[in-house]
């Protein structure tokens, strides 16, 4: 059986205002095993970014997690004081944030930034952290390291500044790294190389993966399991190749029908495309949130909420088309329907 690094349960967290909480992750379920990669996908606004920060305890105000479980290694994160978490982040679990260009500071060189984690987790002094700082940078397949490494952020260029992310995040060998949409500003050229990086460098660290993205496609190239959110809850989660091969949600259906196809002349026949839009946090649907936009859409989806049940193989599906309390047409197959249509 496969080691888990990392489980989430139940985690739930909320944005408060003066009238209303908006729940942006309500009751996330998965886990990461050791070693592997899971990529976590959806439209914007489903909850991917919320539920990495609320890993790493980095909600901010008015933001906070106000229930579940983050079991790293077995212990829960959450239960956790701010002083144990400094020493968990950036050394045990790392992250690569979407821009790097605003993530990085632009006041300080390249070095000073990479080498701040030598400096907090390995006590190293300021000669050392710039020496371990350009190991980092050759690591990541940056040219000429010993120059590189007193340049300022702006000095770089964009596929430069997220090998530069890459280095600090991997600067004191994590176990966990989170990357967070770490190819989005890049062209295709470049976010190639990226993604073959990180692919590399797992397999030589032997470090676990999450994912955030919203392209299939880096998800087809990178990701042993896809946890598929929408609304601030998980509603499908599979291994790549089952995801791909038998998609089950309605709502994974309608994403990778949207994926352009090189066998269809798109002159003649348009991209399909998910109907409607997602639901505002401040009104969410009584019963399934994908319900208003569903073509399979029946009485018992509009007005309950379905759970997450989980098959023999550990996929997970949140969906009442799979449920024995199924009240709509008894002859829908979300799967055979896509590749009819398709």
């Amino acid at each position: 059986m496969t080691e888990t690094i990392l489980e989430v349960r139940d985690l739930r967290t909320s944005f408060f205002t003066e009238n209303f909480e908006v729940k942006a992750v309500d009751g996330v379920n998965f886990s990461v095993p050791k070693g592997k990669t899971l990529g976590v996908v959806g439209e914007s606004g489903s909850g991917k970014s919320i539920t990495s920060l609320s890993i790493l305890r980095l909600i901010q105000n008015p933001g906070k997690v106000v229930g579940g479980e983050v079991l790293f290694k077995g212990t829960n994160l959450l239960e956790k004081s701010e002083a144990e978490m400094r020493k968990i982040r950036g050394n045990e679990i790392s992250m690569i944030f979407q821009e790097p260009m605003t993530s990085l500071n632009p006041v300080y060189t390249v070095g000073q930034q990479i080498g701040e984690a030598f400096q907090i987790h390995e006590k190293l002094n300021k000669k050392q952290s710039i020496e371990r700082s350009i190991e980092m940078l050759k690591l990541v397949g940056i040219p000429s390291p010993e120059q590189r490494v007193h340049q300022y952020p702006h000095e770089l260029s964009g596929g430069m500044r997220q090998r530069v992310m890459i280095a600090m995040a991997l600067a004191c060998n994590p176990e966990l790294l989170i990357a967070d949409e770490p190819t989005t500003a890049l062209d295709v050229t470049i976010q190639a190389q990226i993604l073959e990086l990180m692919k590399d460098l797992q397999s030589r660290l032997g470090m676990s993966i999450i994912m955030i993205t919203h392209d299939l496609g880096v998800v087809a190239e990178t990701c042993d399991y896809v946890a598929v959110m929408y609304c601030g809850k998980v509603v499908e989660y599979a291994t790549v190749d089952e995801l791909f091969r038998n998609p089950r949600h309605p709502y994974t259906v309608g994403l990778l029908n949207s994926l352009p196809r090189h066998d269809i002349d798109l002159e003649e026949e348009e991209l399909t495309v998910i109907k409607g839009s997602v639901p505002s946090p401040a009104d969410m649907p009584i019963g399934c949130r994908f319900a208003p936009r569903c073509p399979h859409a029946s009485d018992i989806c509009v007005e309950r909420l379905p759970g997450l049940e989980e098959d023999e193989n550990g996929n997970q599906i949140r969906c009442w088309i799979y449920s024995e309390e199924w009240d709509g047409n008894p002859e829908v197959n979300v799967y055979e329907k896509r590749t009819t249509e398709s």
